[in-house]
């Protein structure tokens, strides 16, 4: 499966965030019965085990005051306790189907290298690594430890936890991995999985930097699945985890290999910058799986492109919207116009957010499902911020031009007039041109500023002669040719022909002039 969705992010790399298990008629009749079997069997024998290790888990904390639990367990509570659940962490899996699993190397140890860094990342079964690996330490989001018999599970791992949404807690995080990390062997190793997200294996995604903050050596540890069908892999979009899981129940049994490459001891320049030490044990791992290393990754929750700090999503949403509005019926000039009005109603500044009912009626949408749906592809509450949606459709539908498109924007995130935007507001703007959030325009600011001011002129400037943004500009921010034949249509009102030599109507032809 080759991506395909827009021009400017490099297309010669699988779509890496996409997987769905194929299965053939024989094989799906084969599946239901053995599934009918197996996977109730597997599931009791599973949930037995899992059961089984929370007393253990429990055992091991038992009696702890927590300035005991913030060293590392030792004594009895090591040797007794942790041999036993370890046992029973591989009969879970064994339960499930992974009846031996292929080791290849050795495995460093804490001394050697503090951390051991995992990918491709594929889905929740990728755990059963951690047997393999003695039950190093992972590092799990803090919503856990409220789960039945995960939260004690991860208390006895002693797990570093950190909240997603508490900008505290990720600092608190890291400094606790650091010393962790720098412990010269006090701490057990932490393992993690550097991608941050689960991939289908076939290509490497942009590592997170979290595991090389401390500049300590790492041991990367490659992931591999050898069966004739793909069940494990659990993706953002494609075959879901309860999909996953029965499919992989409902097989004989499932190959595993767990790879240890040699330690990677950083140089200086890598200790210096966590963010190259992570890029080069990504190209490094990718090489020994025979996958592109890419700068694919995930922000919140949608998969992107990285581009001189611009993030791009691989489904752009504008895209998306515009497909959708199409096969709702809804024709050029109407949208045009519907463009032109809701960007009339951002400048004001007076409701930047729209509902579903709210997005339908300025759109003129005859199906509700349809505002639902665009809804859905800019945020998960059923609102849309209007300048998202406004700017990021016009940007890719060919009824303005980009320079006009562009001072529109300014005009509307430069609220008080003042001729130039701040840091936050140059987010805000790229955001909506592009349609998803902005977390690292720092960059562009820096480049686009002249004398700690960040005027239109010289944002246009950068944005259209600088590489890599003319890259964005001229291949990310233009009409689809797929969708061409959408302002074909827009010819009610008369003919037009705007700076990208698209047809379009009277009224963007003065929308245009309005702003040029």
């Amino acid at each position: 499966l080759i991506i395909n969705f827009h021009r400017g992010v490099d297309m010669d790399f699988p779509h890496p965030f996409i997987h769905a298990v194929k299965l053939s008629r024989a094989r799906r009749i084969r599946g239901v019965i053995l599934g009918s079997v197996l996977f109730p069997l597997r599931i009791v024998f599973c949930a037995f085990f899992f059961l089984l290790m929370w007393p253990f888990a429990r055992l091991r904390v038992a009696g702890l005051s927590e300035e005991d639990r913030s060293r590392p367990i030792t004594g009895w509570r090591r040797w007794l306790v942790h041999p036993i659940v370890l046992l029973l962490s591989r009969a879970v899996f064994f339960s499930l189907g992974f009846l031996w699993v292929e080791v290849k190397g050795r495995m460093a140890t804490r001394k050697e290298a503090p951390v051991l860094v995992v990918a491709p990342h594929s889905g929740f079964l990728d755990m059963l690594v951690l047997c393999p690996a003695q039950l190093a330490t992972v590092v799990s989001r803090s919503e856990n430890t409220s789960l039945p018999v995960i939260g004690d599970l991860l208390e006895f791992n002693q797990a570093v936890l950190v909240s997603r949404k508490d900008p505290e807690s990720r600092k608190k995080a890291v400094s606790q991995l650091t010393e962790r990390l720098t412990s010269d062997g006090y701490w057990p190793q932490m393992l993690m999985f550097p991608e941050g997200t689960t991939t289908n294996g076939h290509a490497l995604i942009k590592f997170k930097p979290g595991a090389f903050l401390a500049g300590v050596p790492v041991q990367p540890v490659l992931l591999r699945y050898p069966n004739k069908l793909d069940t494990v892999r659990w993706t953002y979009k494609g075959t879901t985890w309860y999909e996953a899981l029965w499919h992989t129940a409902s097989q004989f049994y499932t190959n595993m290999t767990v790879e240890f490459l040699p330690v990677y001891n950083p140089s200086q320049e890598e200790k210096n910058d966590p963010n190259l030490y992570a890029d080069n044990v990504q190209k490094l791992m990718a090489k020994a799986l025979g996958v592109p290393a890419t700068d694919y990754v995930m922000e919140g929750g949608v998969p992107t492109s990285k581009l001189g700090g611009l993030s791009l999503p691989l489904e752009p949403p504008a895209r998306t919207a515009l497909s959708l509005l199409q096969k709702n019926g809804l024709q050029a000039a109407e949208l045009e116009a519907a463009l032109v009005q809701i960007i009339d109603r951002c400048q004001s500044g007076v409701g930047l957010k729209a509902s579903v009912d709210e997005l339908a009626s300025v759109l003129g949408l005859t199906d509700k499902e349809t505002a639902v749906d665009v809804c859905d592809l800019y945020s998960k509450d059923k609102t849309v911020d209007l300048r998202r949606f406004s700017l990021s459709v016009a940007a890719v539908s060919g009824f303005f031009s980009f320079k006009s498109l562009l001072q529109t924007a300014f005009i509307m995130f430069d609220q008080e007039g003042r001729g130039s935007l701040s840091a936050e507001e140059l987010s805000n703007l790229m955001a909506a041109l592009l349609g998803v959030p902005q977390q690292s325009t720092a960059k562009l600011y820096a480049e686009a500023s002249r004398h700690g001011q960040l005027t239109e002129e010289n944002l246009l400037d950068v944005l259209t002669t600088h590489p890599p943004y003319q890259r964005v500009v001229n291949e990310y921010l233009q009409a689809d040719e797929a969708l061409s034949h959408l302002q074909l249509t827009s010819l009610a009102n008369g003919k037009a022909v705007n700076n990208n030599g698209h047809m379009h109507s009277n009224g963007s032809q003065h929308y245009n002039k309005k702003f040029e």
